[in-house]
């Protein structure tokens, strides 16, 4: 775009401009493997145009990425994805995807850096994928809860059986989500936004 001639430069579009009512903000991380959905969570979801850092696949990642389930899929996050949701007219939560290749997962460290939580996503059709992600929030000490999106050619597990198989403890929340939906979006994150509540006040002193 040429602003050759004018004395200003445009601000953001005024859909995208922060409520001014907005007193506190709050960032929150979606990670996941490889093809899970976590652009898709992030941009169902957000109340502003999502920033993404989309390419297009090419033969280089043949033997390298496991695209396993995601076989039609044609672009992948290098970087990020942006966006952000009002919860409530004070509260904001900026929300942060993570590119799901093993390689792109030096990235993970500096988008966790002062994240308040994280939803981890699934796909049931490549649990293992979850294990070193969910393995990676627990070093850090980064409390998450568990979204399964609901894929519709993916097998459908009980509850239970899923904890079971990624050895979480009863505590952490694990809910069904259909990435594509806002409101089932949207639950995700109120769910987490509970569990952070719930943590904080086991914490407090009596």
């Amino acid at each position: 775009m040429d602003f050759k001639g004018s004395d200003t430069i445009p601000g953001p579009r005024t859909e995208d401009q922060l409520p001014h009512t907005a007193a506190a903000a709050v960032k929150i991380v979606i990670v996941g493997g490889f093809g899970v959905g976590k652009t898709t969570m992030v941009g169902s979801v957000s109340e502003i145009r999502p920033l993404t850092t989309e390419e297009t696949m090419t033969q280089a990642g043949i033997g390298v990425d496991d695209n396993f389930g995601s076989e039609t899929k044609t672009a992948t996050t290098v970087a990020m994805d942006f966006g952000r949701i009002s919860i409530t007219d004070e509260l904001v939560l900026y929300l942060f995807g993570t590119p799901g290749q093993e390689r792109f997962w030096f990235l993970w460290n500096g988008l966790f850096d002062g994240a308040l939580g994280a939803v981890v996503l699934v796909d049931t059709r490549r649990l293992e994928v979850s294990f070193d992600v969910i393995g990676r929030l627990e070093e850090r000490g980064v409390p998450f809860v568990v979204a399964v999106n609901t894929f519709p050619d993916a097998p459908r597990y009980p509850i239970g059986e899923l904890r079971t198989a990624l050895d979480l403890p009863d505590e952490i929340p694990i809910i069904e989500c259909d990435a594509r939906r806002r409101a089932s979006s949207r639950d995700v994150l109120m769910t987490l936004l509970r569990f952070l509540h719930a943590l904080a006040m086991a914490k407090a002193p009596a």
